[in-house]
């Protein structure tokens, strides 16, 4: 395969790995206002304010509906940090293709990344449920202490000047170093899988 012919394959890999991942960006964001709309329409609805809504444990649909939301908020959120990556795999790749060392494919490593922030939106969400149970939350996401919120700001005030925030950092400004520190991009499903969610985790760890 010649240098034209390479440069155009990576020029197609390269767009449509963008596409996929603006895409699913945009459905993500779309379903996000979605629900801040509903959510804001059927708080405005005439008596909603003289109906305060009672904290009750979670039932499975609860569950499910709060996960559903977390996991498209962190995508949504997320996806654009992690397109350079991404697209740097797909480019990668294929030359390795090229020259018979193939990685494993880009949905894989992608994949890692969504498995690290569906993760995150696990815990969030049986966190929401347990602070709600416990009437620290209110349905609507608020606080309802103050001391807890002032807490919760102290708290996240000082991890920004933790070790492990400057480590998260650093793997998220040089993200092809991280990747050589763990190994190298991978040519095999499961391993590539990790690798992303490794870096994944990284990158939550940054925001």
């Amino acid at each position: 395969m010649n240098n034209t012919a390479l440069e155009a394959i990576l020029r197609r890999d390269r767009n449509a790995v963008l596409a996929a991942l603006l895409l699913l960006t945009a459905l993500n964001w779309a379903y996000v206002l979605w629900l801040a709309t509903h959510m804001t329409v059927a708080a405005s609805m005439p008596g909603m304010d003289m109906m305060a809504p009672q904290i009750r444990p979670w039932a499975a649909a609860d569950l499910l509906f709060g996960f559903a939301m977390w996991t498209v908020m962190m995508a949504g959120m997320m996806l654009p940090s992690a397109a350079p990556m991404i697209l740097l795999y797909a480019r990668l790749g294929r030359q390795a293709q090229a020259q018979h060392r193939p990685f494993a494919a880009t949905g894989w490593f992608a994949g890692g990344y969504l498995l690290a922030w569906a993760g995150f939106s696990l815990f969030a969400t049986l966190l929401q449920a347990l602070l709600t149970h416990a009437a620290l939350l209110t349905p609507a996401m608020a606080s309802a202490n103050t001391m807890i919120g002032g807490i919760v700001l102290i708290a996240a005030g000082i991890y920004q000047a933790t070790p492990l925030k400057d480590h998260c950092l650093s793997s998220c400004r040089t993200p092809l170093v991280f990747i050589q520190k763990h190994g190298g991009f991978r040519s095999r499903a499961l391993p590539a899988l990790g690798l992303g969610a490794r870096h994944g985790l990284y990158c939550i760890g940054c925001c």
